[in-house]
């Protein structure tokens, strides 16, 4: 595990791992080389908080954005309109892990000081265990948010993580002087952590820390654009000068949307008519507890941390093609959740509405898959999983509850929705403890002054309804993407097959306890 100071690394040993590669697979036998041939890797790329917006090949872009590495993954794959992960870093990347919606995931708990948190991985099974019984090299690189016990030896052939949970007190240095854990072997690493986990990352592509017979999965989770967001200081002050669009909603009034948003109100317009963070957020990057930022730097601060994401992602795909790799390799772009750039007066993620929620998603396999095309089929992180699996020819192992995209993915502009899609935000709570908070004790369903709630989107409406009083809301998304009108009182046939499509959703996952 080297570091790299510039954030620009050559590419080495590419041609000659190859060969060994390949001619491991001659000497390993016939039958094991063609399915380890034939199947392919998965390069799980995962961002930590980043609004779709801040891509730039995204119609909704934020002005001056600048992700070209990524918009050509896009152009060489397929983008997805709708796209939902989790409602916060935790119970995303649980998700992510067993292939179930938090409903579903028995004995995860928060336990401890924060992020602390335990499970037990025998009844709390993590799929990339199944993966390295079925032949691939397993590895996790980056940020590590689900339980104490990031599962090296069980789950994972290769580690380097950054584990919050197991060290509290380092949990707040998202960009230096983490504590890595590389195989079980602690140890402090400085320099910018975006910067570090791309070494790492193209270390592992290119060979180093796996078997060269053995197709691989590798999720690469970068910690960046979380809080503090601190931009990598070749970025520092880049989009300074670009202009800013102002949500709609950014101070209210917030017409049909629950009262709780007065709680979550993150902006004030002062007497000059500038519009100032309400409070001041050093974890958000704020100069210090004093300090109140401007909309306007808030923004530019955002879009220069999102500078070294795209760098790193383009390294770890220059990484993918000099080594030979691409052409077998499922690449897949996401974050594990949106995060409000100041619409509905939000600067953080949990509420049910697309700038808060939704995540950007790319899908990129050019030899098997359609490449520049845009899929409006609303689509959750257990769908993700269950491609995995579709993938690489191995049959789940549990009753996941999301749907192989492998059909959609080879016609991604079919015509309608095929399914809708459920999400959810449940707080802390997972598995069974979901169902009882509501059913018990309603008012400790409320997680940051956010209630829980569930949703559907079919490619055009979408439908929430909160589970600690009923309370609900209904937008048509082709009309009003920035969900600004709550058509709840106005369109009673469509509120009414919405409602029966989440009771089918709920009862198909097990969680009939939420009707």
């Amino acid at each position: 595990m080297r570091r790299q100071k510039k954030g620009v690394r050559p590419i080495k040993r590419c041609l000659f791992l190859w060969l060994v590669r390949g001619a491991a697979l001659f000497v390993f036998g016939v039958p094991g080389a063609g399915r380890a041939a034939d199947r392919p890797n998965i390069l799980f790329l995962f961002s930590d908080d980043q609004s779709y917006k801040t891509l730039s090949g995204d119609p909704e872009a934020l002005p001056g954005a600048h992700t070209p590495n990524l918009d050509g993954l896009a152009r060489r794959g397929i983008r997805f309109s709708y796209a939902y992960m989790g409602s916060w870093c935790m119970p995303s990347r649980a998700s992510l892990l067993t292939g179930l919606h938090p409903h579903g995931i028995e004995s995860m708990r928060m336990e401890g000081k924060y992020p602390g948190s335990t499970y037990d991985p025998a009844v709390c099974r993590f799929w990339p265990r199944v993966f390295r019984e079925n032949g691939y090299a397993t590895a996790q690189i980056g940020k590590w948010h689900t339980g104490t016990d990031a599962g090296f030896g069980r789950d994972w052939d290769y580690q380097a993580v950054w584990n919050r949970p197991a060290f509290p007190d380092n949990a707040g240095s998202y960009y230096d002087g983490q504590v890595i854990v590389e195989n079980g072997v602690e140890r402090r690493v400085d320099g910018y952590s975006t910067d570090n986990y791309t070494d790492w990352a193209c270390d592992f592509i290119q060979g180093e820390h796996r078997d060269p017979s053995k197709p691989w999965y590798l999720w690469l989770c970068y910690g960046a654009i979380h809080g503090p967001t601190i931009p990598a200081e070749r970025h520092r002050g880049r989009h300074a000068k670009d202009a800013v669009r102002m949500p709609a909603d950014i101070v209210g009034p917030w017409p049909g949307k629950p009262a709780w948003l007065e709680q979550t109100r993150s902006w004030v317009k002062g007497e000059d008519g500038v519009i100032r963070a309400r409070k001041s957020g050093a974890e958000f990057g704020d100069i210090d507890e004093a300090s109140r930022t401007t909309y306007d730097a808030f923004v530019h601060q955002s879009l220069d941390c999102v500078e070294a994401l795209d760098e790193g992602i383009g390294r770890v795909l220059a990484a993918l093609r000099e080594s030979g790799q691409d052409g077998n390799t499922l690449v897949v772009f996401t974050a594990d959740q949106g995060f409000g750039m100041g619409e509905h007066g939000f600067r953080s993620k949990l509420a049910p509405w697309d700038a808060t929620y939704r995540s950007p998603l790319i899908v990129s396999m050019p030899s098997r898959l359609p490449q520049g095309k845009v899929c409006a089929q609303p689509v959750h992180g257990v769908d993700l999983v269950s491609t995995f699996f579709g993938f690489a020819g191995i049959s789940l192992p549990w009753k996941m509850h999301g749907r192989d995209l492998g059909p959609l993915l080879r016609q991604p502009e079919s015509p309608g929705s095929l399914f809708p899609c459920l999400y959810e935000h449940t707080g802390k709570a997972y598995g069974s403890d979901v169902a009882k908070t509501v059913r018990e004790t309603p008012e400790d369903a409320v997680h940051h002054h956010v209630p829980w709630y569930v949703a559907i989107n079919d490619g055009r409406w979408k439908y929430i309804r909160y589970l600690h009083g009923g309370e609900e809301e209904l937008y048509d998304l082709r009309e009003d993407p920035e969900e600004l009108r709550n058509l709840r009182g106005d369109r009673s046939a469509e509120l009414e097959r919405l409602r029966g499509l989440m009771k089918e959703e709920l009862r198909r996952t097990g969680a009939d306890e939420l009707q």
